[in-house]
């Protein structure tokens, strides 16, 4: 059995109180606020990024938290460059993580790859997912089915990449079940299906009945 709590910086969320969690509103530039609101947690998944991110693993650890999950839910971290351009403060998240860890917090990453609702109606903004990211609206991510328009990347050897989709339903899912995983591999990975970009723009024509308009990037 697992006591879920919302540790928050923003406002409270009466439909996660309707669940039954305990929603605390926090200040992320007061380590003691956030030290003594995470003191007696084992363990903590991440949804913020960033310098907040690094706050919080910081008080985490300093309270004696036993795991903890950065904020990933996206594709494989030991795939991503050093240099990567979509870098929201990841790659330090994980060099603090990887320093505790030998200390006796653990941590893993969740990797789901690309959530089905960024194609959906809304996008996962429509799911209150990822408002913070700058690309959580409807056709923000490759595909624009509303548009009839699409990206299409080609991987290196000049085919259509492919990806890996998983509901944010089936993502929970998951994340429940690993909690009372005994031991906590550094990066844990889930896929619903793997499908090239080609596949989601086929399906997309399909339902709107027209076809799309796809720029082909390849790679540099």
């Amino acid at each position: 059995m697992h006591l879920e709590t919302d540790v928050d910086r923003v406002q409270p969320k009466p439909l996660l109180t309707e669940e039954g969690w305990q929603v605390l509103i926090v200040d992320y530039a007061n380590d003691y606020d956030l030290q003594f609101n995470l003191a007696g947690v084992d363990l903590v998944i991440s949804l913020v990024s960033g310098a907040a991110q690094l706050v919080l693993i910081d008080a985490a650890f300093s309270v004696g938290v036993r795991r903890f999950a950065p904020a990933e839910f996206a594709g494989s971290s030991l795939l991503r460059p050093a240099d990567d351009a979509l870098d929201r403060g990841q790659n330090a998240a994980l060099t603090r993580l990887y320093h505790y860890a030998t200390q006796g917090m653990a941590y893993t990453v969740l990797s789901c790859g690309i959530l089905y609702e960024r194609f959906g109606p809304g996008g996962t903004a429509a799911a209150n997912i990822g408002h913070t990211s700058g690309d959580s609206n409807e056709g923000n991510y490759l595909v624009n089915i509303r548009n009839l328009s699409a990206q299409i990347p080609l991987d290196s050897s000049g085919q259509p990449a492919i990806i890996c989709l998983t509901s944010a339903k089936d993502v929970g899912k998951f994340v429940v079940s690993a909690l009372d995983l005994p031991d906590w591999p550094t990066e844990l990975r889930m896929c619903g299906v793997r499908k090239t970009v080609s596949d989601i723009v086929w399906a997309g024509e399909q339902m709107r009945s027209m076809l799309f308009f796809s720029d082909v990037v390849k790679q540099c």
